[in-house]
């Protein structure tokens, strides 16, 4: 049962991850930011990028954003910390 459940939570991350690339590309598009599919996107991933968005390198006009990338190594840090404990026999 609990490898089960790390394993719904392992999918989940991979998707949250997906998503965040996604959206990444997208927010190179901003006419697209009026589809209810993308705005969809956007209300998903916000909650994950909004606590790491205070990282940006550069100037207020030309600063580059890297919560996508902190959000996405934070991600894989909890999901190779799940698949560890799967691996990880229970004595």
């Amino acid at each position: 049962m609990i490898s089960l459940v790390a394993l719904v939570i392992d999918k989940v991350i991979t998707i949250l991850i997906f998503a965040i690339v996604i959206r990444t590309f997208l927010s190179y598009l901003p006419h697209l930011k009026s589809n209810q599919i993308i705005s969809l996107l956007y209300d998903v991933t916000d909650p994950l990028l909004k606590p790491f968005q205070r990282f940006q390198i550069g100037g207020a006009g030309m600063a580059l954003d890297l919560s996508p990338l902190i959000a996405i190594i934070v991600l894989n840090l909890i999901q190779s910390l799940i698949r560890s404990l799967l691996v990880r026999p229970f004595f």
